[in-house]
């Protein structure tokens, strides 16, 4: 066996965000100032993974809320946009590059999901592919930066889950959400609107059609904040809201469902919501992005 280390490239470096450490630390360093930190230290927070010239801005609002003195292990769990999965799956590497510097994945940890036998591995194709775990990374770096030695990442790629399979997922990575020293990402734009996107819901009686948007988006946002997984899925059942990372969301909500079971309390807060532009007719389009952080009493 070699002792290589595999490495993925930040390949949506120089096109989604700066290729240039220093450019992109003062960006971030720019949103995150911009910021309040209101409900720290967050155990989740729900972050866009856009360009970040439409959501650098919204994602520093949860990101404010990470505490790198306790987090030692961040776990970021995305939607697959490019391959067909219908479970979970581990990335090939052992480190996942940035512009700011190297994160290295938990191999442990990945070790203890792969023996669960609920996980596929990705290619490193796949992987390199797919920007919603990307996105997060030089977000990651940064507000871990004072402790950048001291962490693990563990990527999990989510697939296309159905209802039970959210439930099984979120009730096996309960047990690291109840851990303190445990941060979770999750991964997700909120709606993506016009005929590019196949969507085109509008309640009239909200005036604009980028107000409908916002009052569909709030309206799945306000049922994230009740934690309650079963009213988030009839919420997506009954107006198809073009989520994309409603799967990840959905194990979330699961998670937290099963630590509740326990007496564990927490809370769910939206600190932020935005649009890439706003819709006024039906040849626009847009999408929206939400910044939320969990906190456990």
């Amino acid at each position: 066996m070699s002792n290589r280390v595999v490495c993925r490239e930040a390949s949506h470096a120089g096109s989604w965000y700066s290729a240039s450490g220093s450019q992109l630390n003062a960006q971030l360093e720019g949103w995150l100032s911009q910021a309040q930190s209101t409900i720290r230290p967050a155990r989740a927070i729900i972050a866009p993974h856009a360009g970040y010239t439409y959501c650098g801005a919204c994602a520093a609002h949860a990101y404010k809320q990470v505490d790198p003195s306790i987090t030692r292990r961040v776990f970021i769990l995305g939607p697959s946009h490019h391959v067909p999965l219908s479970r979970c799956a581990l990335s090939p590497a052992d480190v996942y590059r940035t512009p700011l510097y190297d994160l290295r994945i938990d191999q442990k940890v990945y070790a203890d999901l792969w023996k669960t036998g609920l996980f596929e591995r990705m290619s490193m194709q796949t992987d390199e592919d797919e920007h919603s775990i990307e996105m997060h990374l030089p977000y990651t770096a940064k507000a871990m930066e004072s402790h950048k030695d001291e962490f693990s990442i563990v990527p999990v790629l989510v697939g296309a889950l159905s209802e039970s399979k959210e439930q099984e997922y979120g009730k096996l990575l309960s047990k690291y959400l109840a851990d303190p020293s445990n941060l979770f990402i999750i991964s997700s734009d909120f709606c993506h609107w016009g005929q590019r996107f196949r969507y085109t819901y509008y309640d009239d009686s909200q005036g604009e059609i980028y107000r409908s948007i916002e009052h569909l988006d709030k309206m799945g946002m306000g049922i994230i904040e009740q934690l309650d997984p079963m009213s988030f899925t009839n919420y997506l059942k009954k107006y198809r809201n073009t989520i994309c990372g409603r799967h990840p969301i959905g194990v979330l909500l699961n998670a937290v469902a099963e630590l509740r079971k326990s007496g564990l309390e927490m809370n769910f807060s939206f600190l932020n919501y935005a649009q890439s532009s706003q819709c006024r007719n039906w040849q626009d389009s847009s999408v929206s992005y939400a910044a939320g952080a969990l906190i456990v009493h």
